[in-house]
């Protein structure tokens, strides 16, 4: 099996199916897998899987759990099942465009020394299926990222990668690959993890060859609207650069990058007026006196003046 797609799924009775039928209808020249795992939804997740399962009996794969375990013991299920010599992941409630898998698969079968691909995606509203961005060549640290990244680029400057865009290869520890202490971010650990075990060079297509849905459920937007759930993702994304210690990347390197992400959270409470929770991450951000850029510097330098960083629209 050249291919295996591996698709997790809770409540996304609204999404689902037109995301299976994206990785379903490609035409490729080569045999691939879709193994998607319902989580007990309390929706119509599993009788909508299970009215696709019946148009694609022979590349669907469906395992309906009954009882709630969560996207760690999710992935878990989805990794032991999967046969394929290349491995790609999709959130279920995404896109992926005419050509997708073809192109990964070609890239990874062309260029021997790259084991990680990923691909430009576009940021759209679900409602008005308008784009609102790209996601990788519009991140704010893009003039970080070379076409070429590894493990170190991934800690230091972020999830430049969309979730659902990496395609990488098979390797002997996948099942090492899932940090079950992650409570809401995951695809940043286990695309670090995965990076670590292969020892990869992360290639990057240029190319828009799938959509990221953004609506009020997902977990991006749950995150913008919550304190808690954002304090809760910067322990998961720390959690993800200490994970890469294991891999021999340095000391240095981490805490650069758990700075960064400090630094980044406390601009989220900055946005927000939550004055007491910016001075707690900007202070923890600049606690070995290394900056990130001259804004994270100014941002500390000017951190019991917030009204005045608000005005300079830091």
């Amino acid at each position: 099996m050249k291919l295996s797609v591996l698709v997790p799924a809770y409540n996304l009775q609204d999404y689902i199916v037109p995301c299976l039928l994206s990785v379903l209808e490609q035409e490729t020249n080569f045999d691939y897998e879709v193994i998607v795992c319902d989580d007990a939804s309390t929706d119509d997740t599993a009788a909508k899987i299970a009215q696709i399962a019946w148009l694609f009996p022979l590349k669907l794969r469906c395992i309906y759990k009954t009882s709630n375990a969560g996207l760690a013991a999710n992935m878990q299920t989805l990794l032991a099942a999967c046969r394929g010599d290349y491995i790609a992941y999709m959130d279920g409630d995404d896109l992926a465009l005419p050509n997708k898998l073809q192109t990964q698969v070609d890239y990874l079968d062309a260029h021997g020394d790259c084991h990680m691909v990923y691909h430009e995606s576009d940021m759209f509203d679900s409602v008005s299926d308008k784009t609102i961005k790209l996601y990788s060549q519009e991140f704010y640290n893009w003039s970080y990222i070379p076409a070429r990244s590894n493990i170190e680029h991934m800690i230091k400057f972020g999830s430049y990668m969309q979730a659902s865009s990496a395609m990488f290869r098979r390797h002997n520890h996948l099942l090492d690959t899932v940090a079950g202490d992650c409570k809401i971010i995951f695809d940043y650990a286990f695309y670090i993890l995965n990076a670590g075990f292969l020892k990869a060079n992360i290639d990057f297509i240029p190319q828009v060859l799938g959509r990221y849905r953004i609506h009020e459920n997902s977990f991006g937007q749950q995150t913008s609207r919550s304190f808690t759930r954002r304090e809760q993702s910067l322990q998961d994304i720390e959690l993800a650069c200490h994970l890469a210690k294991q891999f021999d990347v340095s000391d240095m390197v981490i805490a650069q990058g758990i700075a960064h992400h400090q630094f980044a959270a406390a601009l989220y409470f900055l946005a927000r007026n939550e004055q007491a929770l910016f001075l707690k991450y900007i202070e923890l951000s600049a606690a070995q006196q290394w900056f990130f850029n001259d804004k994270h510097q100014l941002a500390y330098e000017l951190r019991l003046q917030p009204k005045q960083l608000l005005q300079d629209k830091l």
